[in-house]
């Protein structure tokens, strides 16, 4: 199968697989109150397949110590195993060691500290757009060891940070790099492969850990084109469910010196008794996006059907974006309606996820997300007074925004019915 990923207007799913994928989630038009709704908040929350939820509560429902010799605890075994290597797949990952904790957050500190701790250098690089959990873990371990952080300014004109501004920070002394893939709050996407090119190019050994959280369930990775030591994601926010947060590191990065078992070999992560039912989840996801994969003709193997059903749904949701943006000749779009102010609105699509910012002249943010509710549609206020917003807010001169995040799973005719909604919303106004 050949996509052209360079197009700007992405590429809508037939009707016919937009009605088959809606079916495989839950509560995709209808809340759990059996209400109409909109959902458009997948960037804190997200659905949940059908088969993961169903799967969980069936795996999870076994009580059978999956570290045992006889045959139900082999078979949890499998399930654990089987769950690991499809999140290589997932990241197409070699070697290494995959990590699940109670939540990706978690897992950060924890890949944070190993490696602050443990490598040599006299400071630390990061940016200003990352999440709490990699932002706040490398204040903690920088300080710790006495380590200076840097900290790479943001673009408010792409919405990201730009390679060199991250780059300019690296020297022969840094022991780690930590990058956000994409914006949380601008959907834009950071340059990873790049950024690992140039960075490597500083210091060839340069420990480079990567917050995957956001990006994941939107566009495709591939470690063996971005070649990083530790890179997480939140199964919840990617089809799946909550209660854990996959990580993977790298050889070098799993063998240093991290809590652990004295028993266990020096590259293994998890403690305590594993959750097979967690990894069966991971499995589902993948099953998921090869199922899309396999409508499209691709059945070479299951990281080729992976990359064709990831591709296929950064496509649609880039066709998304471009609807909610310009509209159509029925239903105009965010940047042309009177009243509304589109964020950091860079025009090249294919560097965005799915996350638009706006503002409605006349109201305040957390005010117009009430109203969005009264009006079936879910979405997130980004205000300066919150702790996962204030920091990548002022440092793109914002106080705020409404977060517009939908998902896949989304038509065209949800994006009309948002934008209708939303004229409803600025006409009341004046």
């Amino acid at each position: 199968m050949n996509m052209d990923m360079n197009t700007n207007s992405g590429k809508l799913f037939s009707d016919k697989l937009m009605q088959e994928i809606k079916d495989k989630f839950h509560f995709v038009d209808r809340d759990p109150n059996d209400r109409e709704r909109l959902f458009f908040d997948n960037a804190g929350g997200s659905f949940r397949l059908k088969k993961a939820v169903e799967k969980l509560s069936q795996v999870d429902a076994i009580p059978d110590c999956p570290e045992r010799i006889h045959d139900i605890a082999l078979s949890l075994q499998a399930i654990q195993k089987k769950g690991s290597d499809d999140f290589k797949t997932i990241l197409n990952a070699e070697g290494g060691a995959v990590y699940a904790s109670l939540t990706a957050s978690g897992a950060m500190f924890d890949i944070v500290r190993a490696i602050v701790e443990n490598v040599p250098g006299s400071n630390t690089v990061t940016t200003v757009l990352e999440h709490p959990s990699a932002y706040d873990a490398m204040v903690s371990y920088s300080d710790k060891t006495g380590k200076q952080l840097r900290v790479a300014k943001s673009n408010a004109i792409t919405g990201g940070v730009d390679v060199e501004e991250i780059c300019r920070l690296i020297d022969e002394n840094t022991c780690l790099l930590n990058v956000i893939y994409a914006s949380n709050i601008s959907g834009a996407k950071l340059d990873i492969k790049n950024i690992v090119k140039q960075a490597r190019a500083i210091k060839p050994d340069l420990y480079i850990v990567v917050d995957a959280v956001q990006h994941a369930p939107h566009g495709l990775i591939d470690l063996a084109e971005t070649p990083v030591d530790a890179i997480n994601i939140a199964p919840y926010k990617f089809y799946g469910c909550r209660g854990s947060g996959m990580a993977w590191l790298s050889n070098r990065a799993a063998a240093l010196s991290h809590h652990k078992l004295i028993g266990r070999p020096e590259d293994f992560w998890n403690l305590g008794s594993p959750a097979p039912a967690q990894y069966a989840v991971i499995t589902e996801i993948t099953d998921y996006v090869c199922w899309i994969g396999a409508q499209l003709g691709e059945s070479i193997s299951r990281r080729a059907q992976f990359v064709a059903g990831i591709t296929a749904i950064e496509l649609h949701e880039r066709a998304l974006l471009a609807h909610m943006l310009n509209g159509t000749e029925a239903v105009t779009g965010l940047r042309n309606l009177n009243g509304v102010t589109v964020f950091l609105d860079y025009d090249d699509l294919a560097k965005r996820d799915l996350i638009i910012a706006i503002e409605i002249a006349g109201i305040e943010h957390t005010q117009a997300v009430r109203e969005y509710a009264k009006r079936g549609v879910i979405v997130y206020e980004r205000v300066s007074t919150s702790i996962y917003s204030k920091r990548m807010l002022e440092s793109f001169g914002m106080r705020g925004a409404i977060r517009v995040s939908p998902l896949h799973c989304h038509s065209s005719q949800d994006i009309d019915q948002f934008l209708r909604i939303t004229a409803e919303l600025c006409d009341s106004l004046r």
